[in-house]
């Protein structure tokens, strides 16, 4: 159903048949032959770019080429006119009865229209939000959650075999000051003074409950314990109650991983899975006895001026190599990062993909070269680092939350303007651009407002059906029966719709692969403008109304064409993972 695919094919068949040669006399390289949408829609319905990649290695002049593809295209029975542009580019302008052929088929496929096998059933871990759980999530992994997600669901209907991963980090220094915060929330809870929370502890209000709960169950039995022992227990507990807290953010904002995968199972057994990685490492030859310069001149804490295990990662790829275990036989946290990767290796995935906030950008090039150590071409990593987003009311800064004290809950902004909203406009710019989100004017119902001109495009599809129903006196509408009337669809702004749909299946493999799920939310806003416009012309124009009471065949046509519309605004909010109303209340 990908149109420009079938052309693609199409017009390498037609150059087949040309019998060109290289200048060395073997056949020309045919895969930079490209067909697209013409930047100009009035230039036609498809471009393609092939007399130009293949004019100098034939020795041919482009025009003259492509004058005798374009001849060669005018045999094809779908083609109306093929004409030639610039400096050799050609033009395909396609006959009515195609796109009625194509709106039928469209029509039989319904919300599978647009679903592909370019991703090969290639199995994908899609890692995604990740953030430490010491809190609620906050607005800063918002983007992140979405942006991952929408990307998860979209390779998916691409054809992928898709995991969404969470990685708790459940280890490591931070666990050891969430496990103080929650100690002194349960001696709170006992009665005790504690005063103000002592600087370096987690001070928000969501640690109240965990301290409740503590003091509910061990009365004053952790205070009677080594300290150690009872700070065991409590990190368990705190975590488990953190996790359980972003679980019910991620939930609000649909967003639901196949795996949390824990930290915490790497350093099990004496750090088995760790040593395990280092191991294969060594075997590889990437990891040597040396010193570390400090890094750009500084000195931070954690740097040592004495032999390390390393990681040769400069000979992958990497800036500078990286300390795998410390000159007193502990593990780096890059240590984990390494095992947390084979394991995903192991597992089977061959696309590893990363979604990370902007303050990640360090990790970028050392996880790269990681991925090249562990498995050479075998997998292909990908880092994709989400810009900040800034909170507006009005244009005004959104002020802190109260509940944590320090930052702005994803729980409060969802509460406060609804999942949609969310959801659609955190993909309404690309990831590494920053983005400002107003509360006022995502919640603004005019065009101005992508979301709801989106959303309103659905539910004005519905209502069209409503419509329908009333006046002809039919409680629903067999598709099989709008499909075999769409050849009554003449004007040319029926016909435009029908290729803007038609583009999507195209919009998904390109979104796919080059896993940029922002195309889907600018690519939905283009179609509702589209559908919005020509049901403006109705209203001008009564007889390009999609309900004629006098014409039953043009009616069941366009209503097979907002069927098409609907069905393809229904499959691409789904993915991005927002609904596709009905009704606008």
């Amino acid at each position: 159903m990908n149109i420009f695919a079938d052309f693609n094919a199409r017009i390498i068949k037609a150059v087949e048949a040309l019998d060109l040669k290289d200048k060395d006399g073997a056949a020309p390289d045919l895969s930079r032959v490209a067909v697209e949408p013409p930047r100009d829609a009035s230039h036609g319905d498809l471009a393609t770019n092939a007399a130009m990649v293949l004019a100098k290695p034939t020795g041919q002049n482009p025009r003259a080429l492509a004058e005798k593809l374009a001849e060669a295209l005018r045999g094809d029975a779908d083609v109306a006119s093929a004409e030639i542009a610039g400096p050799g580019f050609v033009n395909l302008r396609l006959k009515d009865g195609f796109w009625h052929t194509h709106l039928a088929a469209l029509l039989g496929e319904g919300r599978n229209y647009g679903r592909s096998t370019v991703g090969g059933g290639r199995k994908a871990n899609v890692e995604y939000v990740s953030a430490n759980p010491t809190g609620p999530m906050h607005v800063g992994h918002c983007r992140g959650a979405v942006v991952g997600d929408a990307l998860a669901n979209l390779m998916a209907f691409a054809g992928y075999d898709v995991t969404k991963e969470y990685v708790i980090n459940d280890a490591g220094s931070q666990i050891d000051v969430l496990g103080r915060s929650a100690l002194l929330r349960y001696r709170e809870a006992l009665g005790d003074d504690i005063g103000e929370i002592p600087s370096g502890l987690y001070p928000g209000d969501y640690l109240v409950p965990v301290g409740q709960a503590l003091a509910k169950e061990f009365d004053r039995g952790l205070l009677q314990m080594p300290e150690e022992e009872a700070l065991a227990i409590v990190k368990d507990r705190t975590v488990d109650a953190m996790m359980a807290m972003i679980r019910e953010d991620l939930a609000l904002l649909n967003v639901h991983h196949d795996v949390f995968f824990s930290e915490r199972t790497l350093h099990a057994d004496n750090a088995k899975k760790i040593r395990a990685a280092i191991a294969d490492l060594t075997l590889k030859g990437h990891i040597y006895k040396g010193k570390l310069p400090p890094p750009k001149g500084e000195k931070p804490d954690d740097w040592e001026d004495r032999e390390q295990t390393l990681f040769r990662s400069t000979a992958v790829g990497d800036d500078m190599d990286r300390a795998l275990v410390k000159s007193d036989g502990s593990f780096t946290y890059f240590a984990a990062d390494v095992a947390y990767l084979k394991d995903k290796v192991d597992r089977g995935f061959v696309d590893l993909i990363y979604v990370l906030g902007a303050d990640h950008g360090g990790y970028v090039k050392r996880l790269e070269a990681l991925a090249r150590a562990v498995a050479g071409d075998a997998v292909k990593l990908t880092v994709l680092l989400c810009q900040l987003v800034k909170l507006f009311r009005d244009g005004e800064p959104v002020r802190m939350s109260k509940r944590s004290g320090d930052f702005i809950t994803l729980r409060e902004v969802v509460e406060e303007v609804g999942r949609d909203p969310i959801r659609f406009m955190m993909l309404y710019r690309k990831n590494d651009a920053p983005l400002d989100f107003d509360f006022a004017k995502v919640t603004e119902q005019s065009k101005d407002n992508p979301v709801f001109y989106v959303q309103y495009a659905s539910a004005r599809c519905h209502s069209v059906f409503r419509q329908a129903s009333e006046q002809l006196g039919e409680a629903n509408f067999d598709r099989n029966r709008l499909a075999a009337s769409v050849a009554a669809l003449a004007d040319e702004g029926e016909i435009a719709l029908i290729r803007k749909l038609a583009e999507y299946p195209r919009l998904i493999e390109s979104a796919a692969l080059s896993l940029e799920p922002h195309r889907l939310a600018f690519y939905l806003y283009d179609l509702a403008s589209s559908f919005h416009a020509q049901w403006n012309r109705g209203n001008d124009n009564q007889d390009l109304r999609f309900v004629k009471v006098n014409d039953r065949e043009s009616t069941y046509a366009r209503l097979g064409l907002v069927q098409a519309v609907s069905d393809v605004l229904t499959s691409g909010l789904t993915l991005i993972g927002a609904d596709a109303p009905i009704e606008m209340r």
